[in-house]
Order: C-alpha cells, then sequence, then structure tokens
C-alpha cells in the first residue's frame, strides 16, 4: 500500500493590490544579488539598487522599507547570504509586507530554498514580486509559477557549474 501524506491547505491572504490608501501604506523593500564581483557584473548590481530605490520611494501607496543585498554571492544557496537572510528575518518580524526583485533566479537558484522562503514569506502575509516573470506570490497561480521557474533557474545552474567544469 502506498504511503499518502497530507499537505494542509495554506492561508488564503489578499493578493496585492494596484492602490491601497495612504493611511495602509505597504512597507515595501527591495533585494538585489550578483554572483560575481566582475566588473560587468558591478554594474548590475548598482543599477538593480538604484533602480529599486528609486522606483518604491517614487510611489505614494509605499514606504521604502529597505534595500537588501548581496554582491558576489551564488544564488544556489541561501546560507552565505547574509542581506537574504537579513531581509526574511526583517520581513517575519512584521517589517516588511512586499518585496520586490528583478527576477526568480536573483531570489534563488534552488527550487527548495525559493519555495521555502515564499512559503514561510507567504504564511506570514509577506507577499514577493518578481518583476521580470511578473510573479505575484500571493496570487492564486504564483506558487505554481515559482515552482516551474525555480526549478528552470536552477537546472541553468547546474548546466552552467557544468559547462564551467
Amino acid at each position: 500500500m502506498a504511503k499518502v501524506t497530507a499537505i494542509p491547505a495554506t492561508k488564503t491572504l489578499p493578493a496585492h493590490s494596484a492602490a491601497t490608501p495612504l493611511s495602509a501604506r505597504r512597507r515595501v523593500a527591495a533585494y538585489a544579488r550578483v554572483s560575481t564581483d566582475l566588473e560587468e557584473q558591478q554594474s548590475s548590481y548598482q543599477a538593480q539598487i538604484d533602480y529599486y530605490t528609486g522606483y518604491i520611494t517614487s510611489r505614494a501607496d509605499w514606504e521604502f522599507a529597505g534595500m537588501y543585498s548581496d554582491e558576489g554571492i551564488s544564488g544556489t544557496s541561501t546560507k552565505h547570504r547574509e542581506g537574504f537572510q537579513n531581509m526574511v528575518a526583517d520581513a517575519l518580524a512584521g517589517k516588511i509586507d512586499l518585496i520586490i526583485t528583478k527576477s526568480v533566479s536573483r531570489f534563488a537558484r534552488n527550487t527548495v530554498d525559493s519555495l521555502t522562503t515564499v512559503r514561510s514569506l507567504k504564511d506570514a502575509g509577506v507577499e514577493v514580486y518578481f518583476e521580470k516573470e511578473n510573479i505575484w506570490t500571493l496570487d492564486s497561480k504564483g506558487e505554481l509559477l515559482i515552482t516551474i521557474m525555480s526549478s528552470l533557474t536552477q537546472e541553468e545552474s547546474r548546466s552552467i557549474s557544468e559547462n564551467v567544469t
């Protein structure tokens, strides 16, 4: 007989809102990462920081909750990514309502890390927006899309590593 594992339902949380009243401004943070210290990635890193800082502060319905980043660190694991860990801790402590990042691959290149983090944030009522893929994690199809995209970025990372070797 096959073993059946019951997976409990997750909380249903309200999806993102295009406009919120000023009295209920969302606390929004951004996350940026580059995997190497190479000069061409250095400009991408700074561009990510400048763009998201400006984007968040320009919105009247958002309150800037911080810019978190990791420079020259691979996305294949979250263990050595201090900026990422600080961001998640602050979000779980209730200091952040929404995290914006460039893409799923900037957030994590490991499917388990990505899904575990997104689920714990979702359970705390914190939404993540992946700009490139236009994925909002509190959206009903968000987790399915994150699973697919995370798997693709993990495989891409494995393939790059294999080619370098």
